[in-house]
């Protein structure tokens, strides 16, 4: 280790995923192998609002992520007066919002913390997707103007936005760290938990929430070769791969210094032991492709950071776009930082994202796959990829040390169980944990 401890230690832990209300429930799905992607009925699309033209367009993506109870009902069970909320500004606020603060409530209390009790700093650091709120159901409703005029321009100035989010936590739990928005599109989550980790090596606070959230509704349409799945199931690695599939979902965690650990009072769920953040460049095909060397890079900074050589890792959470060109890189990006490192016995490492098994949650989808690695290392298992059925022929999986569990299967390795975490935006901006 380095001359002084700069491991962070996740303290706590919440979130709201698809299937799942609760981190305990969402590692049950993990570990039942449940996919929890849920196709809409006519009479759903129609009660969410989505017009006649995308309900007779046959590219129109009929799946997505829901949370429990459905995706108008998952979203509008928030605690108002817990929050300091009348009732109109509560109507009126992002659902990505509510969705994080009561995340971020439970973190602090799975971690034993009461903020107005708490001697010292405590930062937040979150990433959330577009409002789509806003722009489908309030901009320009009468309903939600009361009537009378509104002045939308100062609507935007300070309801709508990502950047309102960790000031809003700070606010409503009375936190005095830094409070900051980390914005780097589907990694932003993970991004903001490094950007979290760091401030506390530096001492910007003492204990910090960091995560995201994001609310997704059904206006997805599947192109050939493009982005989003036909059905909705994000197929990574798979000969089927046919693009991600989009759910709701909010997570965060509870970060302190390892150092200041307390043995006698801290529940340590898992130990950061290195992150990176980078960004491709302009070494791409494209502004929305990705870039091998940027990846193989961020993945081996952030190893070298943990001071672990990739052989020792059991388990990596990818990023896992389920686009063919995505799942090359990205595994190209991988055999480069393994094959850096010396040989390494095929079926070594195993390969998964929790993507298989709720949807990409956009701005979420990596505090998602952070959360899902805590629990496989907490529970020494790697869950299996329930959408793989065979690896795509294109990705070279014979020539590198990865493999992708088809069932629930034991720690690959003995000793210490140590796992990787990538997230990767769209523009380039990647991050991976240790």
């Amino acid at each position: 280790m380095s001359e002084y401890d700069d491991r962070v230690a996740v303290v706590g832990l919440a979130g709201r995923f698809p299937g799942a209300d609760s981190v305990p429930e969402l590692w049950r799905l993990l570990r039942d192998g449940v996919d929890a992607v849920h196709d809409y009925t006519e009479a759903e699309l129609r009660q969410l609002g989505i017009g006649p033209g995308l309900l007779d367009d046959p590219a129109l993506v009929r799946s997505g992520g829901v949370l429990p109870g459905g995706t108008l009902d998952g979203i509008a069970g928030f605690d108002a007066e817990l929050f300091g909320f009348d009732a109109r500004d509560a109507a009126l606020l992002d659902p990505q919002h509510r969705l994080f603060l009561e995340s971020a409530w439970a973190a602090l209390e799975d971690a034993g913390c009461d903020p107005r009790r708490h001697d010292g700093d405590v930062g937040v650091f979150t990433g959330i997707s577009t409002n789509r709120y806003f722009l489908f159901h309030l901009l320009g409703n009468p309903a939600a103007s009361g009537g009378g005029p509104v002045d939308w321009e100062a609507q935007l100035a300070t309801r709508p936005g990502a950047d309102y989010l960790p000031a809003q936590v700070a606010y409503r739990l009375g936190l005095r760290g830094p409070a900051m928005a980390v914005q780097t599109a589907c990694s932003s989550s993970l991004t903001a938990v490094c950007v979290a980790a760091q401030s506390l090596l530096d001492y910007g606070c003492d204990l910090a929430v960091a995560g995201g959230a994001s609310v997704s509704l059904p206006r997805h349409r599947h192109t050939p070769e493009g982005l989003v799945s036909p059905d909705g199931r994000c197929r990574a690695f798979d000969a089927a791969a046919a693009g991600t599939g989009y759910g709701t979902g909010a997570a965060a965690v509870v970060l302190k210094r390892y150092a200041d650990v307390d043995p006698d009072r801290d529940r340590v769920h898992a130990v950061l032991r290195g992150w990176a953040v980078n960004n491709d460049g302009a070494h791409r095909a494209g502004f929305a492709a990705p870039g091998a060397d940027g990846q193989a890079a961020v993945v081996a900074e952030a190893l070298a950071r943990a001071e672990v050589s990739p052989h020792e890792l059991g388990y990596l959470e990818a990023h896992g776009s389920a686009t063919v060109l995505g799942d090359a890189i990205e595994l190209a990006a991988l055999h480069q930082v393994w094959r850096a490192a010396g040989a390494s016995p095929a079926g070594s490492c195993a390969l998964g994202t929790v993507k298989a098994n709720i949807g990409n949650l956009d701005a979420a989808a990596g505090i998602a796959g952070l959360v899902a690695a805590v629990r496989a290392v907490g529970e020494g298992s790697v869950p299996a990829h329930v959408q793989f059925r065979e690896p795509h022929p294109e990705l070279g999986f014979e020539t590198g040390p990865f493999t992708v569990p088809r069932t629930l299967r034991p720690w690959p390795h003995g000793g210490s169980r140590l796992a990787g975490v990538s997230s990767f935006g769209l523009g380039g901006s990647n991050a991976h944990v240790v």
